[in-house]
């Protein structure tokens, strides 16, 4: 699995941008949970221990600049406090060997099928009207990300 970050707007230190632990994807498994505020991340002590031994690196990116990361590098980013935007896309790429063991609300493997360029007119154009918490409420995070994890 690896995952890529595309830059649509500057990203650097002032508006937040990503941080990575250079060599962390050496560092095995960390567990994730819930964090004060709801924000489910590592385990906060087993990051401590990372900073202490690896290098943090802030990635600043130009707008078309793209970071190719290992999915067990240790990432974050800070509220962009700037009045500055900071807009990427992140692209995850996952073998078809690597399907996830827990029912998630990222999807399963699944195999594509080609179809024609027509499909996309005969579909249409839809609208989500379930409301602004459809997402949270549908897609919640297995058992095991919702335990709180001691800071």
């Amino acid at each position: 699995m690896a995952s890529v970050m595309v830059a649509l707007a500057h990203a650097n230190r002032d508006n937040g941008g990503l941080q990575v632990l250079r060599g962390s994807h050496h560092a095995g498994r960390v567990d994730h949970g819930v964090l004060p505020g709801e924000q489910v991340g590592a385990d906060p002590k087993r990051v401590e221990q990372m900073l202490k031994h690896l290098e943090l690196v802030y990635c600043e990116m130009e707008p078309g600049d793209g970071l190719f990361f290992h999915s067990n590098v240790m990432h974050r980013s800070d509220q962009n406090r700037s009045p500055n935007r900071r807009w990427t896309v992140l692209f995850c790429y996952n073998a078809a060997r690597n399907d996830p063991y827990l029912e998630h609300h990222h999807p399963r493997y699944t195999p594509l099928s080609k179809v024609p360029d027509s499909a996309i007119k005969e579909a249409g154009l839809k609208f989500a009207n379930a409301g602004d918490d459809y997402f949270r409420k549908t897609f919640a995070n297995p058992p095991e990300l919702k335990r709180e994890m001691p800071v």
